[in-house]
């Protein structure tokens, strides 16, 4: 292992909140170390966001946001971490994403903001770029890091695990100080699979969610919960874990992957039907219809497809918009649809619900701060307490920029940020002999069928003790497979996901109580 790599602020992930946090960092003249696991550093969760973010409407205000995210997020929304989104989310879509970094959404010929809305929202009031508005946000954020002369980007890199001297200083009286996160031991895919550190005084965390946990899921292929998993074993305070948020329609095809269909196409009009056209959400929710929110809707749809024994149901959007509007608003769903043999302007979709996010993680306090000196956490990986029970629509993408912001702000306001002269030991490779691919194959998928059919949409007593059963004994062999074998992003990872699945599985067993998206019949 090299000597340490040395940074004022260590930021392991690049999506909106990684992204954010950096470039407010940079321009305060720290330097700053971006590490991404991907090859492309616009690879995140937030490249994937269809629908758009929260911003303001006409008949709008920042009380009526404010009751919207606390009816769908049920009785677990800190009061004061809503009041810090609604004031200060829109003021900073405007000044961070549309002025400074330059982002355009959809508009009219007069230049006004063609707003949307979406389920659980009383107005129209989600800012987007047709359906691809996480994709216009990432790549205008990547390109404006990669200029930056106090940024560097350091791509396929995995961090491994986080440092602190409680845990990696050679000297023993260190454990009797309060735990400090001074950087991280950062994997490199492709020297070899050499391992180095990072220290620096102040780390953030923005590595996305967990749902590959799940067999079903929406999210980017490493959203394996690695930042979870890493801080847990830090020590970092870990709440609402049990809090996953199934999204209602993912297109559906025995051999398709589980690609999003946007809830702004209920939004721009869209029915959940059965394969003759007939509508059912009515007798769900009357007053919301199509656009409850999304654990009623996913719990609706799991209904339907167990007692009529369906493999699916359908959304009807072409009965409800123009074929050349369809096409023009949903380009993206348009394509991926008509390449599996489905005209989404002439066609019913098919859909079944699918893990899509984690309102619980990392707890933080109201600028991203965990309980560890030192370190911070943003954006999925996080939880700020907005989210409750279950996640309004569209409010990730803000939360994310929202706190992404104002971890940077109080890194900068507080100082702080002097390197000290840690002594942490190097990294030591356990094992020489490099694991068997298809053996780490078959222990994610066990994960992932574990937790899709035992920690899933419905969850039980007798579900939830066979989950923890089953995946304490996996744990055990991953993590002995862990200390023999050479180390890889795919080992790296499935350490990570175990820890991750074990969390949120220990979680849904001590929440007797249904609320939001944990549903329990026992």
């Amino acid at each position: 292992m090299h000597d340490f790599i040395e940074t004022d602020c260590l930021v392991i992930g690049c999506g909106i909140a990684g992204a954010i946090s950096s470039l407010e960092l940079a321009e305060a003249g720290l330097q700053v170390l971006v590490v991404t696991r991907g090859e492309n550093l616009t690879d995140s969760a937030t490249d994937l966001a269809q629908g758009g973010i929260v911003y303001r409407g006409d008949q709008d205000s920042p009380d009526i946001l404010a009751q919207d995210i606390m009816r769908t997020g049920g009785s677990y929304c800190s009061p004061k971490a809503v009041e810090i989104l609604v004031e200060e989310g829109a003021p900073l879509v405007r000044k961070i994403l549309m002025e400074k970094v330059g982002v355009t959404f959809d508009a009219d010929d007069q230049g006004k903001l063609t707003l949307i809305r979406e389920g659980g929202h009383s107005v129209a009031r989600i800012a987007h770029r047709q359906d691809q508005t996480g994709r216009h946000l990432v790549s205008h954020l990547v390109r404006a890091l990669s200029k930056h002369p106090n940024v560097r980007l350091l791509p396929k890199h995995t961090a491994v695990d986080l440092l602190t001297p409680q845990h990696h200083s050679p000297n023993p009286l260190a454990q009797y100080e309060p735990t400090t996160c001074v950087g991280a031991y950062l994997f490199d895919q492709e020297k070899g699979g050499e391992v180095v550190g990072c220290l620096a005084p102040r780390t953030i965390l923005a590595t996305g969610g967990l749902g590959q946990l799940f067999l079903r899921n929406t999210n980017p292929a490493f959203a394996r919960g690695d930042g979870l998993a890493m801080a847990y074993r830090a020590g970092a305070r870990v709440i609402n874990a049990e809090f996953i948020q199934f999204h209602p329609t993912t297109f559906f095809q025995r051999d398709a992957a589980a690609f999003l269909i946007s809830e702004a196409v209920r939004g721009a009009g869209g029915k959940l039907v059965y394969r003759d056209g007939t509508p059912f959400m009515e007798k769900y929710d009357p007053e919301w219809k199509d656009l409850a929110p999304r654990d009623v809707v996913s719990r609706a749809i799991y209904q339907e497809m167990m007692q009529r024994d369906l493999p699916n149901v359908y959304l009807d959007l072409a009965s409800h918009l123009p074929a050349n509007e369809i096409r023009h608003r949903f380009p993206g769903i348009f394509a991926f649809c008509l390449r599996h043999g489905v005209d989404i302007s002439q066609e019913l979709i098919p859909v079944v619900p699918a893990a899509h996010y984690s309102c619980g993680g990392v707890w933080v306090d109201e600028v991203g701060e965990t309980n560890l000196k030192g370190l911070y956490a943003v954006g999925e990986v996080a939880c700020t307490g907005v989210h409750g029970a279950n996640r309004l629509a569209s409010t990730s993408l803000l939360e994310g920029l929202v706190w992404g912001y104002r971890a940077a702000r109080s890194i900068i306001d507080r100082g702080g940020t002097s390197r000290m002269a840690w002594k942490i030991r190097p990294w030591k490779d356990m094992g020489r002999e490099l694991p068997d691919p298809t053996l780490m194959n078959e222990d994610m998928n066990t994960i992932k069928h574990i937790m899709w059919n035992y920690v899933g949409l419905v969850r039980s007593a007798p579900r939830l003790q066979r989950a923890l059963k089953e995946l304490r004994n996996l744990e055990f062999s991953i993590e002995q497979f862990y200390r023999e074998s050479h180390l890889t992003d795919q080992l790296i990872g499935l350490r990570n996901a175990i820890q991750a699945a074990i969390i949120v599985a220990s979680a849904a067993w001590k929440n007797k109580t249904s609320v939001g998206c944990h549903y329990r019949i026992s």
